[in-house]
C-alpha cells in the first residue's frame, strides 16, 4: 500500500533501498531506547508518582510536592544529587545562563573547552556593551579553547589554559551551527577527568541540549558537576509545553535556584498554574521519542548521502545527539529543503519559510518547523544560517513515519524546483 502518492516513484525507490540498508542501525537505536525507557520507568516507580503530583499550584507554590518530585526524578534519572525543573526557565540558553550567573562571581572565569559556543550564548558572555547584564558586564571573564584538527576537545590545550581564577569549564555536547562532531559521553568523561586532575574544585558544566537519552549515560553520571537543557528538546518528549532543567551537585543547584528566584527562596517557590502532568508524561516518553527522532535522522543521512550531499554524521556512525547536518552548498537548496519540509508538517504546512534575522544570531536564519509546541526541537524541524557552506540542521521527529513523510515531501519539492535529480 503506497501512502506517498504525492511523491514520484524514483524518490520512493531511493527511500526503500535506503531503509533496507539501515535496518540494523535502527534496531540498535531501539535497543538503547529500551534501556533508557526502563531507567525512567524505574525512577517513576521508586518515587511512587501518583496523579496528585500532577495537580496545579498557584501563587508562591508553597508545598508543591509534585514540583519537588519532578526535581528528584530528573536527579535520579541523570545520576545527579539534585535537580531544578521549572516552566519559568524559558529556553536552553536561559538554563545555561542560570548556571553561569548562579555559580560564578566577579573575578571568576569560565573556560569553554569545546570551541565557539552557540551563537545565542555570545551575547551572554559579553559583546563589549556596558550595561547589558552580560558576564563581561559583571566582571566575569570567558575564554575559548579552539578544538583540535578533528573537531574534538584539545585536552592539553584546555589544561594549559586553566588559570588561578578559572572556576568553571564549559562543555557543549552538541555541535550547534557548526560541522564539528558532537561529543560522546565517553569523550565528556575523559575531558572531565583531565580537568579534575589539574584542580578537583573546578566546576565542569555540560550544555546537554539535544543529547539527552541518546546514549545510555548522561554527563552527570561520568563526573560532570552540572548539566542543563530545554524541555522543548529531548527530555520533554514532545509533550512538555516549555521550560528547562538543570541537574548536578546539591550546593550548585541551590545557588542556581537562588538566582532563578531569590536568595532565601531557592527551590521552595515556583507555581505550576497548568499542572505538571505534561512534564511527567513527557519525561516518561522521552527515551522512546528520542529513538524515533534518531531513526529518522539515520534515514535522512542515508538518503541525502545517496543523493550526493555531504552529511554529518553518516548514517552508520555512532550518534551522540539528535542533530543531522546536511551540507547543501547553495542557499537555494538549503531554502528549498526547509520549505519542502514545512509543507510536510502537521501544523502551518501552508506557510513558506523565509530567511530572516533572529535574536542572538549573526546571520539570517531559515527555519522550518510545523510544530505543536512553538520552537520545539524534538518535533521535526530543520534550520540553518544563510552562510557557507549552507547547512541544514535537521532534528527531531515524534515518530519515524512522520520523519519519513517529511523527508519525502522535502525531496519532492526540491525535485520540482529542479534542485535535485532523482
Amino acid at each position: 500500500m503506497n501512502s506517498y502518492n504525492f511523491c514520484r516513484g524514483s524518490i520512493l525507490t531511493l527511500t526503500g533501498n535506503a531503509e533496507a540498508e539501515i535496518r540494523e542501525a535502527l534496531l540498535t537505536i531501539r535497543q538503547k531506547a529500551e534501556f533508557n525507557h526502563y531507567k525512567v520507568l524505574s525512577a517513576f516507580r521508586e518515587r511512587e508518582i501518583n496523579d496528585y503530583h500532577f495537580q496545579e499550584s498557584t501563587g508562591y507554590g508553597y508545598g508543591d510536592t509534585g514540583r519537588d518530585l519532578l526535581d528528584q526524578l530528573y536527579a535520579d534519572i541523570f545520576g545527579a544529587e539534585a535537580g531544578l525543573v521549572r516552566p519559568q526557565i524559558v529556553s536552553g540558553t536561559h538554563a545555561i545562563s542560570l548556571c553561569f550567573y548562579g555559580v560564578l562571581r566577579p573575578g571568576d572565569e569560565v573556560l569553554f573547552a569545546t570551541g565557539q559556543p552557540y551563537d545565542t550564548l555570545r551575547q551572554v558572555l559579553g559583546t563589549g556593551c556596558k550595561g547589558d547584564g552580560s558576564l563581561e558586564d559583571w566582571g566575569i571573564a570567558s575564554r575559548i579553547v579552539p578544538l583540535d584538527r578533528e573537531g574534538k576537545p584539545d585536552h592539553e590545550a584546555v589544561v594549559e589554559q586553566i588559570k588561578p581564577n578559572t572556576r568553571m569549564i564549559a562543555i557543549q555536547r552538541s555541535r550547534g551551527y557548526s560541522l564539528r562532531p558532537s561529543l560522546s559521553i565517553q569523550e565528556i568523561e575523559q575531558l572531565v577527568r583531565a580537568v579534575k586532575q589539574v584542580n578537583p574544585e573546578l566546576i565542569c558544566f555540560v550544555d546537554n541540549c539535544y543529547g539527552e537519552f541518546v546514549e545510555d549515560r548522561e554527563p552527570t553520571q561520568v563526573g560532570a558537576d552540572l548539566a542543563a537543557g530545554s524541555l522543548i528538546k529531548n527530555p520533554g518528549g514532545g509533550i512538555a509545553p516549555g521550560g528547562g532543567y538543570i541537574v548536578g551537585k546539591s550546593h550548585l543547584i541551590q545557588a542556581i535556584a537562588n538566582r532563578l528566584t531569590a536568595p532565601g527562596l531557592g527551590t521552595e517557590l515556583g507555581w505550576s498554574p497548568a499542572g505538571k502532568r505534561l512534564y511527567f508524561q513527557g519525561l516518561f516518553l522521552a527515551p522512546l521519542v528520542v529513538a524515533e527522532a534518531l531513526q529518522g535522522a539515520v534515514l535522512a543521512a542515508k538518503i541525502m548521502s545517496d543523493l550526493g550531499f555531504s552529511v554529518s554524521p553518516y548514517w552508520n556512525e555512532e550518534r551522540t545527539d539528535i542533530i543531522q547536518a546536511i551540507i547543501f552548498g547553495s542557499p537555494e537548496r538549503l531554502v528549498a529543503f526547509c520549505r519542502g519540509l514545512q509543507k510536510g508538517s502537521p501544523v502551518d504546512s501552508y506557510i513558506t519559510p523565509m530567511a530572516s534575522p533572529m535574536p542572538g544570531y549573526e546571520d539570517q536564519v531559515i527555519m522550518a518547523g510545523g510544530t505543536f509546541i512553538q520552537g520545539s526541537s524534538i518535533e521535526l524541524s530543520a534550520d540553518g544560517p544563510l552562510r557557507e557552506p549552507y547547512v541544514a540542521y535537521l532534528q527531531g521527529g515524534l515518530a519515524y513515519p512522520y520523519v519519513k513523510a517529511g523527508l519525502l515531501t522535502a525531496l519532492e519539492y526540491m525535485a520540482q524546483e529542479g534542485l535535485i535529480t532523482v
